[in-house]
């Protein structure tokens, strides 16, 4: 999961792109466990090497993905673990980047059930990682080998799009799922169960446990303007409105109508022209009980140039 996470912020940043060209070395193709039996020099496109990880949990794509990332797994682990420590991720470390049994004199990765749920609410940020982690079945290698999801969820729990399974023995069965319904999404975490598929039962039982009795109550829609006005200076126009830059909501238990809502709009009383559509213009936090449970931000609906108009000039200043 964590190399899903930096293969997704580096795809987003734009240092790296889906149509990148993975090469597989000797130490990935001699990789154990699940895998897609990649062959010494075998070269994939970043797409295809990460739907073998993320469908197929191919141990295999994954050294060839950190590789080529990082220059080495070692330095990739690097990587791993100075995201972990950002993410505030303090019962996780990583050893490797395949989470395969330790070898002996080799340290188990270790990690913790909420620091896999915070991983997995930075994960869903990303739809290229729900895209990977929804598919049922895909082909690979032109069709010859067919990833079928190791997260059973995806099949049989309504609307589950992820996230990513793991096993060994030591480690017992493993999920962590998500699934959305309208506009509630939910994680899941279950590791460590001793019988295969029961991860999965007890994973759907704590989801729909959380459909049922909590929602999302609506605050305001990404893109409805606010009811508030700033003055714009030196522009075609005098006053803008902003809108939500994203949906805002509260989580609450269903049936709680007594949970007080209000709205701070942090906004300057004016800002100069020219401003572009999509500008930031300022905040909203959302209160609920009195603490803020977001912070949203506010955005200029359209362009607005600087006046051009002389008279307009004129007529302003006196």
């Amino acid at each position: 999961m964590m190399l899903m996470l930096i293969v997704a912020e580096k795809i987003h940043d734009g240092s790296l792109k889906l149509t990148d060209q993975v090469t597989t070395s000797r130490k990935a193709a001699e990789i154990g466990g699940s895998q897609v039996y990649l062959k010494e020099g075998e070269t994939f496109s970043l797409d295809d090497m990460i739907k073998a990880i993320v469908v197929h949990s191919a141990n295999d794509a994954s050294e060839a993905v950190a590789e080529y990332i990082g220059g080495s797994t070692d330095a990739f682990v690097i990587m791993m673990n100075q995201k972990a420590s950002a993410l505030g991720m303090k019962d996780s470390h990583y050893y490797s980047v395949h989470g395969l049994p330790p070898a002996v004199g080799e340290h188990a990765d270790v990690a913790s059930a909420y620091d896999q749920a915070l991983l997995a609410r930075e994960l869903v940020k990303y739809p290229d990682v729900l895209r990977w982690s929804s598919i049922d079945t895909a082909p690979f290698r032109g069709g010859s080998f067919v990833l079928r999801n190791t997260n059973h969820m995806v099949r049989t729990y309504q609307g589950c799009d992820g996230l990513k399974t793991g096993f060994y023995d030591k480690a017992g069965f493993n999920v962590v799922a998500t699934a959305r319904r309208s506009d509630l999404r939910l994680i899941a975490v279950v590791l460590g169960t001793p019988h295969k598929l029961t991860n999965f039962k007890v994973a759907s039982e704590l989801l729909s446990q959380g459909f049922l009795n909590y929602q999302i109550r609506s605050v305001a829609k990404k893109g409805t303007p606010v009811t508030q006005t700033v003055a714009v200076n030196g522009g075609e126009a005098n006053l803008l409105k902003p809108v939500w830059g994203a949906d805002a909501g509260v989580f609450i238990k269903r049936g709680d109508a007594k949970t007080d809502l209000k709205v701070d709009y942090n906004l300057p009383p004016s800002i100069d022209a020219p401003i572009k559509a999509g500008q930031q213009i300022g905040t909203a936090n959302v209160i609920a009980g009195g603490k803020t449970v977001a912070t949203v931000a506010l955005l200029a609906p359209a362009n607005i140039p600087k006046e051009t108009s002389i008279i307009k000039r004129l007529l302003g200043r006196l």
